[in-house]
């Protein structure tokens, strides 16, 4: 029986790992993306470490998500949140490197797919997945299909403006979402929101740090951080509202570190969201956080890119 190697290439870490078509993960690890100057290292680095432990031969193809992929060309394109600039033919160097079939798409797509073969939208046909990590991404269902558009990039959620003259995004633009809700988008939260109570806070004492500092900070009832936290969820939870607006999704399932800090975190978004929802849509959409912990979901989803297309020529 053949596996599939899916690749998640964060802005962070590269996670990667070997899984059969039932879901079942066999082997899974990570890199240090920015470690790496050029793809071609990356990729000759996954492919030394599965051949040193006898793992290539099975490989039947190769499912890679990462930020501005471009499931159409196989490129990824101009990705702000990583080192590598320009354009990058990423599935055709995974393919010279396994010479096996290799598949691409936005690191937020391969989480929906996951999330909806194998986590907590197998029920659902109309959903988006809202990856919450270094940036802001989105997966979008409808009748049980992801969205692609016409060129490859629909579903950049995380670059639409929400705030006018806002915070510099790493596009180039401002205002954008991701720089508000994502762990960046946390952090920049501490140095960039006002609040009477920031002076007292543990978090400005703090060298580097991180979002999870923020949630921690906040469930020891740190002012400041609870503040960052509603900010969050209250910039997050407008925007979802008009993401309703689109495509009338039934759930919004978000996934990451920030998400899996708990239901008060979704809840919070979810009030948020209805008392900015137009009312046609109130009450309609729920907000669900993934059952993929950690990295599975963007591994498993882009595993399954290898699988769907495998059966459209069974």
């Amino acid at each position: 029986m053949g596996i599939a190697l899916g690749v998640d290439i964060g802005g962070t870490n590269t996670v990667f790992g070997l899984c059969d078509e039932t879901g079942n993960i066999l082997y899974e690890t990570s890199l240090p993306t920015k470690k790496f100057e050029t793809a071609k290292d990356l990729v000759q680095s996954i492919h030394d470490d599965l051949k040193e432990r006898g793992l290539t031969d099975s490989i039947l193809g190769v499912g890679i998500g990462a930020p501005n992929g471009n499931y159409y060309s196989g490129n990824i394109e101009y990705a702000p949140n990583l080192s590598w600039k320009g354009i990058t033919p990423i599935a055709q160097i995974f393919n010279q490197a396994f010479d096996v079939p290799a598949l691409l798409t936005n690191d937020a797509n391969a989480a929906a797919i996951g999330e909806m073969v194998y986590g907590n939208a197998r029920d659902l046909s109309h959903f988006v997945t809202i990856t919450l990590g270094t940036g802001l991404g989105s997966g979008i269902i409808i009748d049980g299909n992801l969205v692609y558009g016409h060129d490859g990039f629909a579903g950049e959620y995380g670059h639409i403006q929400v705030i006018p003259d806002g915070r510099l995004c790493g596009c180039g633009r401002n205002g954008c979402l991701e720089t508000y809700a994502s762990a960046t988008g946390v952090v920049r939260s501490i140095s960039e929101l006002s609040s009477p109570n920031k002076a007292a806070s543990n978090l400005i004492n703090i060298e580097t740090p991180s979002a999870r500092d923020v949630f921690n900070s906040a469930d020891e009832g740190d002012l400041f951080a609870l503040e960052i936290i509603d900010y969050t969820a209250k910039v997050l939870g407008q925007a979802l509202a008009n993401f309703a607006c689109f495509s009338s999704p039934k759930a919004f399932v978000l996934f990451g570190g920030i998400a899996q800090s708990g239901p008060k975190f979704a809840s919070t978004v979810k009030k948020y969201m209805e008392e900015s929802m137009l009312i046609i849509f109130q009450d309609k959409v729920e907000i669900r956080i993934s059952s993929l912990h950690d990295s599975n979901a963007a591994v498993l989803g882009a595993a399954s890119l290898v699988w769907n297309e495998r059966k459209k020529y069974e």
